[in-house]
């Protein structure tokens, strides 16, 4: 990705954060069927490799697992993202030089996608995955609510993956190119919005102001 100096972030624990907080990643891999994306909920594991590994699971009729298997793939993992109106700079209202832009975080994570197709690796996959989204619940979700059978049949349905990470990228444009001034009035301006993806971009433009 085009990658200017002003926005790069290499923290690693900052990208693993956003992995870990916005999961649903875009997957894209060059097979015998060419370039293809795919969407899905991936699991950070940090302590494997150098950068990480993430685990996830596909459908057995999705030929990613076969046709990709043992090739170098690329995961995006998408942060807030917002548009950004000139009217919220100080100086466009001196001289009116300022257009409009797109504010966003995002992290590119590369490796080598493995397949597995093992029951026992899918289910603890599973369960990792299961038992983090459904904490929040007040009465959690748990693989052993359904009836056996069944969870087997669904597993026979599925086959692992894996990625152990070799580099990670990430870009965080959040106005740290404008003037001090004008990053205030962007955070305003979110603020004033109000929906999720606003209120988070605002907290990073703030972030530039008090580092």
């Amino acid at each position: 990705m085009y990658l200017p100096a002003q926005f790069e972030e290499n923290r690693s624990e900052v990208l693993r954060a956003l992995m870990s907080e916005h999961p649903f990643a875009t997957l894209v891999a060059h097979g015998g069927d060419g370039l293809t994306a795919n969407h899905l909920p991936l699991h950070l594991e940090p302590a494997i490799g150098p950068f990480g590994a993430l685990q996830g699971h596909v459908a057995r009729a999705n030929s990613l697992w076969q046709k990709a298997a043992d090739t170098d793939v690329l995961v995006i993992f998408h942060g807030p993202q917002t548009y950004v109106t000139p009217s919220w700079y100080e100086t466009k209202r001196e001289h009116g030089k300022a257009v409009p832009t797109w504010n966003y975080v995002v992290v590119h994570a590369r490796g080598q996608l493995r397949a597995i197709d093992d029951p026992v690796w899918v289910r603890q996959q599973l369960e990792t995955l299961v038992n983090r989204h459904e904490g929040s619940f007040a009465e959690p979700w748990q693989i052993d609510d359904a009836p056996p059978d069944y969870i087997d049949k669904m597993l026979a349905a599925i086959v692992g993956i894996e990625i152990v990470l070799t580099d990670l990228k990430g870009k965080w444009k959040i106005s740290q190119n404008q003037p001090a001034v004008n990053r205030v009035g962007v955070v305003a301006g979110l603020r004033e919005q109000g929906t999720a993806d606003a209120l988070a971009m605002a907290d990073l433009v703030e972030s530039t102001l008090n580092p």
